[in-house]
């Protein structure tokens, strides 16, 4: 029934094995299946780090500890981890009669692992736990909701445009749980019982780790996925970006424009459709006629210059039949070998070929890279997409989902092998979606095509904020949203401005959207038929606003050197750059409540008060404990501890700088 192997503490019952080993300072991972062998994956999780750990086993249960981290198994197979203080951090939800002495002793039958078999030999995997009603969940990635503490959600694990499931969540009780299962599943934290299920595998794979503060959990986190390299100097500033500049010389206008008024501009995106077809990743000689010597002019001006990567190929481009030959492409079970018909009949690269991955990135290293772009808008043509699972470049799809649809991840890989190779470490990967350890490939992921309305808005927030937790701390988002918003309209430039004013305090500072009304079509072939949306420059929506903008560029600038530091601790730590506010306050316990949850701290220096609704014009702010907060717009200072009321007007956002 138990084993001690190695530092592994192994129960059997019947056809389940299951592992409890540590991994990593102050943490375990627990593993099951019913398969004869253990499938040995790792997923997230990077090489184990060994540790000290005691085992000890008798004839009524066995258990393990590793530092402040201690798991228990009983005869009957029901698991309980707790810390070194005695306290219960995670126990298995079981209500069966193996165990008569157990107070949950039940003749309900229902089993706390449970893997219901499905077609093909895989399982449908549920994980049960006890809730405690008064627990507060954090992380999970980004979800298009306001709320910031999870307790009673009931969350998809599967990836969309503007979802990213990120499955580590941050517990108020102490701990820090990773749900390495990188298939298409679901997480409810009920008020009576804690689930995730993974839809179809042959494992049940979880992380638990635990700590004193919030900090020390996902410090912990970040040792066992990995931490983003150190942001590179362009993504300290200002981005400028819209649905797409036709030409090119519309760009080189517009990064002329921000050089003749003097407003700093770190860089610039050429975004979808700039190639003559999907699938030849290249510049459209018709309307990009000279990109080397657009790409020498904006670096005179030290400006980056970003592409967009689609992973769509037109049958009728180029590459297409040697892509075919080779086995580069997606396959279909049946029918025509289209994936998508949008601008063109297409189908996606099959980037669980290491091959293909290969012949993508000569591609774009010969006709980007070598020219001086240095980063890549990893972009996914279809609104909605899964990521179902990858290990060393392979995935797994289910039985009744696009697999057009699961790139992201792996350009993002493919992408950070190629510009390694090329001596390029600190790159950055904007992409639309990531999961658990994204963030050491270089992921900075955005909130995706996101509705400009003050709804979305406060999504962001939480979003934001959730996915530091959960360890992706490049973060950013369309400042403006992307959905609409005419610059004329006097309601949307009043959204605009506070979208803007948060900007200048997010990880990334990047300004995108596609504005009303649509710009006409400039040229016929190649992608001309896919127009561009108004213009969406800061001097774009009037004198009043532009001068609110070019004071927060101004703001972001004078803070280049503390976000560079901010970023160091990404790098080094796994540091959220937007950080909740009782992540830098633990012991503050008012900190954990909700009246916290529309503030929050970047870095630990200033607590932002992004102001989310329309027309206000008093803010209530709860000031964290322990520290002394002087107010950007009065110049008064307060104790921390309570609550203050300031007054809001549209040329500032309330920013508390912690002295």
């Amino acid at each position: 029934m138990f084993a001690h192997v190695q530092d592994r503490l192994v129960f059997r019952y019947d056809a389940e094995q299951l592992w409890i080993e540590p991994w990593g300072e102050n943490a375990v991972r627990v593993r099951s299946t019913k398969q004869n062998r253990m499938p040995l994956n790792d997923w997230a999780l990077q090489e184990k780090v060994q540790t000290k750990c005691e085992v000890v086993t008798d004839r009524g249960s066995a258990s393990i500890r590793n530092g402040k981290i201690k798991a228990t198994i009983a005869k009957s197979g029901k698991l309980v981890i707790s810390n070194d203080k005695g306290k219960i951090l995670l126990e298995e939800f079981t209500r069966n009669r193996r165990d008569e002495l157990d107070p949950n002793c039940s003749a309900l039958e229902v089993e706390a692992r449970e893997f219901k078999g499905i077609l093909g030999g895989d399982y449908h995997i549920t994980a049960r736990f006890e809730s405690d009603p008064d627990e507060k969940i954090f992380g999970m990635g980004q979800y298009q909701q306001s709320r910031l503490n999870l307790k009673g959600h009931d969350l998809e694990l599967a990836h969309r445009n503007s979802q990213a499931s990120v499955p580590f969540a941050l517990s108020s009780s102490g701990y820090g749980f990773l749900w390495n299962n990188p298939g298409v599943g679901r997480a409810v934290f009920g008020m009576n019982v804690t689930t995730f299920e993974s839809y179809s595998s042959t494992i049940l794979d979880y992380w638990v780790t635990c700590g004193e503060t919030p900090q020390e959990i996902v410090q912990a986190y970040a040792a066992a996925t990995g931490k983003v390299p150190m942001m590179p100097e362009y993504g300290l500033g200002f981005w400028q970006c819209k649905l797409r500049y036709q030409t090119q010389e519309e760009l080189l206008d517009v990064a002329r424009e921000y050089k003749k008024r003097n407003i700093p501009l770190d860089l610039i995106v050429v975004d979808f459709f700039h190639w003559p077809k999907q699938g030849e990743w290249k510049f459209d000689p018709t309307y990009w006629p000279d990109p080397d010597a657009m790409i020498r002019e904006l670096k005179e001006m030290k400006i980056e210059l970003m592409v967009s990567i689609w992973p769509t190929v037109d049958q009728k481009s180029e590459n297409y039949n040697e892509m075919r030959e080779n086995g580069y492409l997606i396959r279909t079970d049946r029918g025509i070998r289209i994936g998508m018909d949008f601008q063109g009949d297409t189908i996606h690269i099959d980037v669980t070929n290491p091959e293909a991955q290969e012949y993508i990135w000569e591609k774009a290293k010969q006709n980007y890279y070598l020219k001086g772009v240095k980063t890549f808008w990893l972009d996914e043509a279809e609104p909605e997409y899964t990521v179902y699972s990858f290990d060393n470049y392979r995935y797994h799809a289910g039985s009744n989902l696009q697999i057009g649809n699961i790139y992201p991840v792996e350009y993002a890989k493919a992408f950070y092998k190629g510009q390694e190779a090329a001596g390029q470490q600190n790159i950055v990967n904007l992409i639309r979606c990531a999961w658990a350890g994204s963030q050491k490939f270089g992921a900075l992921v955005w909130s995706g095509d996101i509705a400009s309305s003050w709804g979305s808005f406060r999504n962001q927030l939480a979003a934001g904020l959730n996915m530091g937790i959960a360890g992706l701390p490049w973060w950013t988002t369309d400042i403006g949203g992307f959905h609409g918003g005419d610059p004329r309209d006097p309601a949307f430039k009043e959204l605009f401005v506070r979208w803007f004013q948060w900007g200048a305090f997010c990880p990334v500072m990047r300004l995108h959207g596609n504005r009303e009304p649509q710009q006409p079509q400039h040229g016929t072939t190649g992608g001309a038929t896919c127009r561009s949306g108004a213009p969406n420059e800061v001097w774009s929506y009037g004198q009043e606003v532009y001068e609110i903008c070019k004071k927060y560029i101004k703001i972001r600038e004078e803070m280049r050197g503390y976000t560079r530091e901010l970023m160091k601790e990404a790098h080094e730590n796994g540091a959220p750059v937007m950080r909740t506010c009782f992540y830098e306050f633990p012991y503050d316990r008012n900190c954990w409540e909700h009246k916290t949850y529309f503030t929050y701290m970047f870095g630990s220096k200033y607590l932002c008060c992004p102001v989310l609704q329309p027309g206000q014009e008093i803010m209530s702010v709860y000031l964290p404990r322990g520290a002394l907060w002087q107010s950007n717009v009065d110049g008064s200072t307060y104790d921390g501890g309570k609550e203050v009321e300031i007054s809001v007007t549209l040329d500032t956002m309330p920013v508390f700088t912690r002295i």
